[in-house]
């Protein structure tokens, strides 16, 4: 006897039996859980800045451990270049992180400065990023806003190849204000370096989320409610798999916004030598 022909008899004399409470009951068992609400935290940082490395221990912090219940945090390490002329080159720089922290101060912030360590909350809020207070404060206020669902899915497609399909769902109750990208973000998690000159000459500086490569995959229009698409992404051989995150988030061009984000990882059989 199939499983569902099992169930027929079961369901029908909960309902007779019960009445109206049980069948308020058996309603609520079958509606979908509601999901976290996700938030996307971006910390400019450089290894040439002595005031970063206790932001990079926050970030590391809320990679762990989530700093809000309820919250899932996504967590993005963007270490910017203009640093580097100062007395050392951070391995992970580039003038790409820069340029999105410059145009943060532009459209959202407009202070005319950028400085490190700077924590942006889903593009809308920003503060210090080694204070935790604030952080978590800030963590509290975006989470409070209606996100799209994004669900990422990464499988093995060759020997230091993964083939990320993203899917996306805006409920109607999340208005776009204009276009959006789906970016796909990768980052590494266990992280050193031992600075030799700079600010941080003589330390060995840990890192967590550290971001190789952020890519606008598509476009969302307005009126788009449901959006899929895939990328194949390529594992330099200077990383290592297993901590490889591959986080894909929605961002609304004009507004810089963030309303959506997912993730995947665990690829620990790949060999990326």
């Amino acid at each position: 006897m199939s499983v569902a022909k099992k169930l027929v008899p079961v369901l029908s004399l909960l309902l007779v039996a019960g009445g109206t409470l049980h069948r308020d009951a058996l309603a609520a068992s079958v509606q979908p859980s509601m999901p976290k609400s996700v938030v996307v935290l971006e910390l400019f940082t450089s290894e040439g800045c002595s005031s970063c490395p206790p932001a990079d221990a926050v970030l590391t912090r809320l990679v762990m451990r989530q700093p809000v219940a309820g919250v899932e945090v996504f967590a993005l390490g963007e270490h910017v270049d203009y640093w580097d002329r100062l007395g050392w080159r951070d391995p992970f720089s580039s003038a790409a992180y820069s340029a999105r922290q410059s145009t943060y101060d532009s459209r959202v912030f407009h202070r005319n400065d950028v400085y490190t360590p700077q924590l942006v909350v889903d593009g809308q809020l920003e503060c210090v990023g080694s204070d935790i207070d604030a952080v978590q404060r800030a963590v509290k206020q975006a989470a409070q806003a209606p996100k799209a669902v994004v669900d990422v899915a990464a499988v093995r497609a060759g020997k230091r190849a993964l083939r990320v399909n993203v899917h996306v769902a805006v409920p109607h109750s999340l208005a776009l204000r204009d276009s959006a990208d789906v970016v796909v973000a990768i980052t590494e998690d266990n992280l050193a370096t031992e600075v030799r000159s700079g600010e941080n000459r003589g330390r060995t500086l840990k890192h967590s989320a550290v971001v190789r490569t952020l890519t606008a995959i598509g476009t969302l229009s307005p009126g788009e409610r449901e959006w899929s698409n895939g990328v194949t992404v390529t594992l330099a051989t200077d990383w290592t798999a297993a901590n490889v995150r591959i986080i894909s988030f929605l961002q609304e061009r004009e507004s810089r916004r963030i309303f959506g984000a997912g993730a995947a990882s665990g690829w620990p059989d790949i060999d990326t030598r």
